[in-house]
């Protein structure tokens, strides 16, 4: 991790949380919609507009780091969507799934320790 930038790893760990943040606000947007039309809501579009801005930290790091480096904080995202689906949305937390955010975690760090 010596030839990353510590500016790049804030735009990837920043990129994470806002597709995060998009993820849990589809899935408030979603909720309850039994007509196209009811997915056109304020939850919705604040969901796009945070994958907008993310994808564009996204691509920032993807232009200056190795896509090997870069790809694996897709990961990142789910385990901050899991403990966010939980903390705000009241899903269960699981041993089983508690588990593999930490076996994913553990693979990011072995990538990331590799550079």
């Amino acid at each position: 991790m010596r030839d990353i930038s510590p500016l790049y790893l804030l735009y990837l760990g920043l990129a994470s949380l806002f597709a995060t943040a998009g993820q849990l606000l589809f899935k408030v947007g979603a909720s309850h919609c039994t007509h196209w039309k009811d997915f056109i809501n304020p939850s919705i579009g604040l969901g796009l507009a945070s994958y907008g801005l993310g994808t564009v930290l996204w691509i920032v790091a993807l232009s200056r780091l190795p896509l090997k480096v870069v790809y694996p904080f897709v990961a990142l995202t789910m385990v901050f969507v899991y403990f966010g689906a939980a903390v705000l949305l009241g899903e269960r937390i699981t041993p089983r799934g508690l588990a593999g955010t930490l076996v994913v975690l553990a693979g990011l760090a072995l990538i990331l320790a590799d550079h």
